[in-house]
């Protein structure tokens, strides 16, 4: 046989193969929602794009509706779009849709110990413990509300000292945002100048960032080739080690001053129920878990509210008329002479709205990590096996025309009823829902708050563009949704 006979037996062959790959993929994935028709290795990288899943999923959910399913390389992920359909798997069903999706991009040092990325009793136990922490600290001594409040004062001064001058307020927010989550694990919140601290943060930064790069999507289609290819996506574990070593650093800081009966932060409450489970060989409470849940908590703690107070001063700057409003309900409830406290919140009915709307707005997690179903469950008339990834498309709650108004459109009115008053809406739900809602919710609406009240209490936003020309739309990074960058001057009122 010639060389000219070969290559179309070959071609044939080839075909052959893949249509049989194809049919067994068929054959193995029972009735799995709808969805693009995956290739062998590759799934629906073609079908998608990585540097913007958002829009991807957009056009599935036209085609498919509101569940369907796509394969990243050879992994099916159900994905779930609308509020009604989120709320029947994560709240009706939250015990079989409570599970961990693999997370493919984290790095695999740290992916199978903490609070936010494990499964089982491990999960369970250092969730349940997380959980009454934060509750307790924030009925302590020192309050956790009361380490906000402080930590707002540095900000309002830091803030004095730009005098008016246009300026990038993302590192003032940084500080502010990671000093809260500072005071709360380590006991101590650090100058906006120390060292240790601007190294954090910038390392912290860095993994963020990495995150979003479009290498670190690509790994969620061939983690073992991106284990090996050349990029970015490659300094991940360089940038865990430091922050692991940073963490273990200041444990050791705590144990060599550590008095269980005075617990002063998160450590050491985790240190002491060491000590008490010390004879368990079962215990998960060890060096390991302590250092990857500190972690997990300052990245729920820091990028997710320093974004959300970033992207919501932009959009203030857009709608002058709104942070008028809002400073005039500052200064009928708190006034001027005192710090802005969460008893406020109540009495606030507007910039309650205002915050809400900002958060669902800027839809910042529309894709958040996968969960995973803990059992064999049936789902409006599909099959989804055991393990199978679930991704809950948050961005088609936060804007389901059926639950607001006006969904891609800026409207506090969202969270206001005929009267006024504030209102809450069923489909906001921008810390997801269910058995793997944020942990740090609590935290982030406090945060959230009394940082926006303080600021305003004491300053115009002033923009060095015409409030027309104010660019609100996202920044879209792979599933994730920034503010574009831009400078501000406060000027003191």
């Amino acid at each position: 046989m010639g060389l000219f006979g070969v290559l179309p037996f070959l071609l044939v062959s080839c075909i052959t193969f893949l249509l049989i790959l194809i049919r067994r993929r068929d054959a193995t994935k029972g009735k799995l929602p709808p969805g693009p028709t995956p290739l062998p290795l590759l799934g629906n990288l073609l079908q998608l794009d990585v540097r913007n899943i958002i829009k991807s999923f957009q056009k599935l959910q036209e085609q498919y509706g509101s569940v369907f399913t796509v394969y990243m390389g050879s992994r099916p992920i159900v994905v779930l779009c609308g509020y009604g359909t989120i709320k029947e798997a994560l709240i009706d069903n939250a015990e079989t849709f409570g599970g961990r999706g693999l997370i493919v991009s984290v790095d695999e040092a740290i992916r199978d110990y903490g609070v936010a990325t494990t499964n089982g009793e491990r999960w369970r136990q250092l969730r349940r413990f997380s959980l009454k922490t934060l509750r307790n600290l924030g009925m302590g001594k020192r309050s956790i509300e009361e380490r906000i409040q402080e930590e707002a004062q540095f900000l309002v001064e830091a803030l004095r000292k730009t005098e008016g001058h246009p300026f990038d307020p993302t590192i003032h927010l940084s500080h502010a945002v990671s000093n809260v989550i500072c005071s709360v694990v380590f006991g101590q919140r650090f100058e906006y100048e120390d060292k240790q601290f601007v190294f954090l943060l910038e390392v912290i930064n860095k993994c963020f960032w990495e995150l979003l790069s479009t290498s670190s999507q690509m790994k969620n289609f061939f983690p073992r080739l991106m284990r090996i290819l050349p990029g970015p996506h490659q300094k991940m574990p360089k940038y865990v080690k430091e922050l692991i070593n940073f963490v273990s650093q200041r444990v050791q800081i705590h144990r060599e001053s550590f008095d269980p009966n005075c617990p002063r932060d998160f450590i050491d409450c985790f240190l002491a129920k060491m000590e008490q489970e010390k004879e368990n060989p079962t215990s998960e409470f060890h060096n390991e878990n302590l250092d990857v849940t500190v972690l997990h908590l300052f990245f729920a703690g820091t990028e997710s509210v320093n974004t959300t107070l970033r992207y919501g001063l932009l959009i203030l700057l857009r709608y002058p008329e709104i942070e008028a409003k809002v400073q005039e309900e500052i200064d009928r409830v708190i006034g001027r002479n005192r710090s802005p406290s969460l008893e406020d919140r109540s009495q606030m009915p507007f910039t309650d709205a205002v915050i809400h709307e900002i958060q669902r707005f800027i839809d910042l997690s529309p894709v958040p990590p996968p969960r995973s179903v803990t059992c064999d469950t049936h789902f409006r008339g599909f099959s989804i096996p055991k393990g199978t990834a679930v991704v809950p498309f948050l961005s088609s709650s936060l804007h389901d025309p059926q639950h607001f108004e006006t969904p891609r459109k800026f409207n506090p009115r969202h969270f206001l009823d005929e009267r006024g008053s504030f209102k809450n809406n069923e489909a906001f739900l921008p810390f997801s829902a269910g058995k793997r809602v944020c942990l740090g919710e609590g935290l982030a609406r406090t945060e959230l708050f009394l940082f926006f009240t303080a600021v305003l209490q004491n300053f115009h936003l002033e923009s060095l563009q015409k409030r027309e020309e104010i660019d609100i739309s996202p920044d879209v990074r792979g599933s994730s949704k920034l503010p574009r960058p831009y400078n501000l001057c406060v000027v003191p009122r």
